[in-house]
């Protein structure tokens, strides 16, 4: 981006491009480990009764996750900036064209709260397949040979095979069985969440009442609590791995709205600016004199 002046800001193609391939670098990983990504191998006792509950299906499935994380999000950005473009005055220029301000602000606001999601989502991944801890329904899923009949008790099994005709064959969840910790619904939800109530601080300027965004806020955290919840009574994480899922959606969805985001740049107001600048030539002034 090449700003001109206060009021015109001429976007280049080189930075759009970048911005797109920096993405990518993030994203791309992610689409690698859940097509080719093999988990370690981490073995088990067959006396740990933590790893014997019952399979059930996710009572938040991941379509409604993502469709109401990243659709809720974009949204509202959407809608609020463009609610908001009175408040700017500057001209952006893009390969030679004028654009409303608004969609430029979109596609930064955006483009921002996407990176974010994939950081948070790749650094999930990373920790799942490094670490490969077993569900609580992994002998139900499994129905590992080992343990069959009599078994010695204390004895890890690393080298066994999984006899559940029901599911041997189902690649996916044979592989999820060994991606438990941490939760990616945790991180997930609480990352689009936090990350919502953080940009809605910031960005939503309606004084109709002074609860409204309060109570989206809320909502917003309660609906990912929830569905971390569910990851426990479904039996599809132990609660260490939700907790740190939660953590880590929402360190990562504040690093992003303080950090990488301007939500918490305060622009300089021009006349102070400009006072600043006379009283140091006065004093630049004063002290050349004296000398």
């Amino acid at each position: 981006m090449t700003t001109m002046s206060n009021d015109i800001v001429v976007v280049r193609l080189e930075k759009v491009i970048l911005d797109v391939i920096l993405l990518n670098c993030v994203g791309w990983p992610i689409l690698f480990l859940f097509l080719w990504g093999s988990a370690y191998q981490r073995g088990f006792f067959c006396n740990d009764t933590s790893l014997r509950h019952p399979y059930h299906e996710s009572t938040v499935p991941s379509w409604t996750l993502y469709i109401t994380g990243i659709g809720l999000n974009c949204a509202v950005m959407a809608l609020t900036e463009y609610l908001n473009r009175p408040n700017d005055s500057r001209e952006v220029i893009f390969l030679g064209v004028k654009i409303p301000n608004w969609i430029y602000n979109i596609y930064c606001v955006i483009g921002i709260f996407a990176f974010g999601a994939a950081c948070s989502q790749l650094t999930t991944d990373v920790m799942k397949y490094t670490i490969g801890r077993l569900r609580p329904h992994f002998f139900t899923v499994c129905l590992p040979d080992v343990c069959n009949g009599s078994y010695p008790d204390y004895q890890y099994h690393e080298n066994y095979t999984c006899t559940n005709a029901l599911y041997k064959n189902n690649k996916r969840i044979m592989k999820e069985i060994r991606l438990s910790f941490p939760s990616g619904h945790s991180s997930f939800s609480m990352y689009t969440m936090v990350y919502f109530a953080i940009y809605l601080q910031k960005r939503m300027t309606w004084d109709g009442s002074k609860l409204l965004k309060h109570t989206l806020q809320f909502l917003a955290v309660l609906s990912s609590v929830f569905t971390a919840m569910t990851r426990v009574s479904d039996y599809k994480h132990h609660w260490s791995d939700v907790l740190i899922g939660l953590l880590l959606g929402a360190t990562v969805a504040i690093i992003t709205g303080t950090c990488f985001s301007n939500l918490f740049s305060k622009p300089r107001n021009d006349l102070i600016l400009k006072m600043e600048q006379a009283e140091l030539r006065n004093l630049n002034g004063n002290g050349s004199h004296n000398v």
